[in-house]
């Protein structure tokens, strides 16, 4: 028999929150705006190969070195030291996306206890989730800092769990990155992939529960689960 789902998980960064204005960050400074997707690129690949290797990096200081690099040439508008600044404050002025304030309060009145498991700070998710109004909605603001190791290492599934006082099968996990559901999913909790873009699921990984265009949808399709 399936464990019934008591506390929902979601993923900060671009599940929650709204990144294309960082773009406009690397803009600002003199840079080409889609070096924002590779330095969020760049900057997760270096965090995972921490995390492989046994360590736990700092979201904050990975994502400052990786955009040092990746700016170093670049014609800019200011000094490096005074760009890497700009572009990294852009992460905390981001916004939700529309979605979100509806589901959240859909899903908070179902009755899922909700939280949040970040590789960034649980700083950072607090002043998004509280300029959205949502914040009291969320039980705890979880962060890897905290954990042994990254997402998607098992070991930080498994501090999320100990840290609700739930066991893992009765966590669902919501993220738009399917690095984060295969991760989760290996570490006893069950997903829902909520799939923003439109794209597909890569075959490699294991496939999520559920998958959804928008968090508003979510509500509807555990109902029907059960």
């Amino acid at each position: 028999m399936t464990t019934a789902i008591s506390v929902i998980v979601f993923d900060v960064n671009e599940t929650l929150s709204e990144m294309s204005p960082m773009g406009e960050r690397f803009s600002e400074v003199g840079a080409p705006v889609e070096l924002a997707k590779l330095w969020f690129a760049t900057l997760l690949r270096d965090g995972f190969a921490l995390a492989a290797s046994g360590e736990n990096g700092s979201f904050a200081s990975i994502g400052a070195d990786v955009l040092r690099e990746l700016l170093t040439g670049v014609e800019l508008n200011r000094t490096l030291a005074e760009a890497v600044d700009h572009v990294m404050g852009g992460m905390n002025g981001l916004g939700v996306h529309p979605d979100v304030p509806e589901g959240i309060g859909a899903l908070a009145a179902a009755g899922f206890r909700l939280i949040t498991l970040s590789n960034g700070s649980a700083g950072i998710a607090g002043k998004l989730l509280s300029e959205a109004g949502i914040r009291e909605q969320f039980e705890a603001l979880l962060s890897v800092e905290d954990a042994p190791a990254w997402k998607p290492a098992r070991t930080s599934y498994e501090y999320a769990a100990a840290a609700s006082g739930t066991d893992a099968s009765a966590m669902l996990l919501v993220a738009v990155h399917p690095w984060d559901i295969h991760g989760a999913a290996r570490a006893g909790l069950r997903t829902a992939w909520l799939n923003r873009t439109g794209g597909s699921y890569p075959g490699y990984f294991e496939v999520p529960e559920f998958s959804v265009t928008s968090l508003t949808d979510l509500p509807d399709a555990l109902s029907a689960a059960h």
